[in-house]
């Protein structure tokens, strides 16, 4: 398909260039990344580009000049390189003239000097294939142009493949100028994003029914908060298709900390995906065997010396981190995800919520029993009371200001109002007293007073794996601890399966971890557990459950809880 005269030409790029901007701004982006690295680049090393061209199906046996393919940031060539060799020899074998692909690539990069490289290595590459030097120069001139893919004109749905290694830059540390003019052009670039989720999203857009595009990236937008339009984007009208984790692998000529990944889109519903991990060791010597995996029917989770890899039924859904973990392991996340209910359920009136945050601790919380009126006075569970595994209560009380129609009257309780106002510098310096000045002695929650009396299983935020522990209905949780209630499981059995691997499992899938391999325990993650159906636990393994989480038996729990879900193992 022809390309739009000027469609890679600078325009708004040369508007930008007249702003405003600090002394110390740079003038282009690809300055900007030049002022990184000796020459501003990180190259993709071949056996990563023939791969990634594999995976997109850019191969020579097609007819490849009746496809568009697109590079929107192809530096000196590391992709292009490949892309034109395979190029030429589809023109060959088809008795086709290297004009005949004049239309056939189109690639773009801030630089010039970078746009020179790269079209004086598609030019060596096709005159030495025999191609004449006239229509190789009119050819290449046209396929790769001094352009910002971000600031081009929306492309239509026109692109069969897109290939690259997007930059990766936070958008805060380009001048203010261009990163407003990004977050304008780019919908899902927001918050503390890197510029590479624009290079997805417009990439994604470019694509005709069908394309597919084929990047190593940083792969910490599956997870992170400013990834989660991008995620959504994805879930709502695309299919991710292969997801190659490469974390040790040296796939690029220079040294870098990224995180990589191959991520493989196309323009589709979603259908199956293979997900693969690998070893520092893997290379281009591993590639065919695990693209013979990938062409298989094979359901198995296939293990090499350098990879393990999973064919999933379909992909996650959602806006909602990914999961992560082996090959293996997300496979099993899926098929308890496809088939038990969450454990927050309105069927079983099962809800996950958070302890009381005060916003000062030292002003609301106290062992003082006489220090205020008692009825003001809430025991307090605190994470330090639940480390033995039951409930052995401290003492501390939260100084409470909400009763069941709201926050207090001070003139009903004088002893509690003059506590506070001898503390009211502290409490009115938070936040939510500035937002909320006649109201500056709340904390920061709402108290819902019938959680004290209510029986539920207490879970503290921070530790290496999952530690519920049952409250019969006599204190309040603190907000280091998360609670789960529910009007239909008998709390220790369903204990007993939170204390088994698989809870914490889907908590290791989804969590970011801490230093040293701490998990955090909250709502969010909580919540995409799932449980069997009460139904499918028998009497004997409901007794088991229970046992195990009075003894605070983790192994017999992850046993009885691997046969209610039918699985054989825990995955690693």
């Amino acid at each position: 398909m022809a390309m739009e005269a000027g469609a890679w030409r600078p325009g708004l790029d040369d508007q930008l260039a007249l702003l405003p901007r600090p002394p110390t701004a740079v003038d282009t982006l690809g300055e900007l990344v030049n002022s990184t690295a000796e020459h501003g680049e990180v190259f993709t090393r071949s056996w990563v580009v023939e791969l990634i061209l594999d995976l997109v199906d850019y191969t020579s046996d097609r007819d490849l000049a009746e496809l568009v393919v697109l590079e929107p940031a192809c530096g000196t060539g590391a992709f292009l390189g490949p892309l034109v060799s395979r190029l030429s020899t589809s023109c060959r074998v088809r008795g086709r003239r290297i004009t005949d692909a004049k239309d056939a690539v189109r690639a773009c990069d801030l630089l010039p000097r970078n746009v020179n490289a790269a079209r004086g290595l598609m030019t060596e590459i096709l005159i030495e294939d025999g191609w004449d030097r006239a229509d190789v120069q009119a050819v290449t001139s046209e396929w790769v142009q001094v352009a910002d893919f971000l600031l081009q004109p929306v492309l239509a749905d026109d692109v069969d493949v897109v290939v690259g290694n997007p930059p990766y830059l936070r958008l805060e540390d380009v001048p203010e100028a261009r990163m407003q003019a990004y977050r304008r052009a780019c919908q899902t670039m927001t918050g503390r994003s890197d510029i590479y989720v624009g290079f997805f999203e417009r990439a994604l857009c470019a694509l005709r029914p069908g394309g597919r595009i084929g990047f190593i990236c940083a792969d910490r937008w599956m997870r992170n908060q400013y990834g989660r339009h991008l995620r959504e984007f994805i879930a709502d009208k695309f299919s991710l298709d292969v997801s190659i984790t490469m974390h040790d692998v040296d796939a690029f000529e220079a040294q870098v900390s990224a995180y990589p990944a191959i991520t493989v889109l196309s323009r589709q519903r979603q259908g199956g995906a293979v997900v693969a991990d690998t070893v520092s060791g893997f290379d281009a010597t591993d590639t065919p065997e695990f693209l013979q995996y990938l062409r298989s029917e094979n359901a198995e989770t296939y293990t090499s010396a350098s990879f393990e890899a999973s064919r999933l039924p379909h992909w996650f859904a959602g806006d909602e981190s990914w999961p992560t973990g082996s090959p293996a392991r997300l496979a099993m996340i899926e098929y308890l995800t496809d088939h038990f209910p969450p454990l927050e359920d309105s069927a079983t009136r099962t809800r996950v919520g958070i302890g009381v945050a005060s916003g000062a601790d030292g002003v609301f919380i106290t062992t003082d029993d006489s220090l205020v009126e008692p009825d003001r006075l809430l025991p307090l569970l605190m994470v330090s009371d639940i480390t033995s595994g039951r409930t052995r209560w401290s003492g501390h009380y939260l100084v409470n200001p909400w009763d069941e129609q709201g926050l207090i009257n001070l003139y009903d309780f004088p002893r509690l109002a003059d506590y506070y106002r001898a503390n009211s510098g502290a409490l009115r310096r938070r936040n939510v007293a500035g937002r909320q000045p006649k109201s500056w002695y709340r904390t920061i929650d709402r108290i819902a007073h019938g959680l004290t009396a209510t029986p539920k299983l207490v879970i503290p935020d921070m530790r290496m794996t999952m530690h519920p522990v049952l409250d019969h209905g006599e204190t309040y949780p603190h907000h280091n601890l998360y609670f789960v209630t529910s009007g239909s499981w008998n709390l220790e059995v369903l204990g007993g399966l939170l204390l088994s691997r698989v809870a914490t499992a889907f908590v290791e899938a989804y969590c970011v971890k801490m230093r040293g391999g701490t998990l955090r325990f909250q709502a969010q993650y909580l919540r995409r557990i799932r449980v069997p159906h009460l139904n499918d636990v028998s009497g004997q393994d409901a007794t088991a459950l229970a046992d195990a989480f009075r003894t605070r038996d983790v192994d017999a729990a992850t046993e009885v809880a691997l046969r209610i879900y039918r699985l054989d193992t825990l995955p690693n």
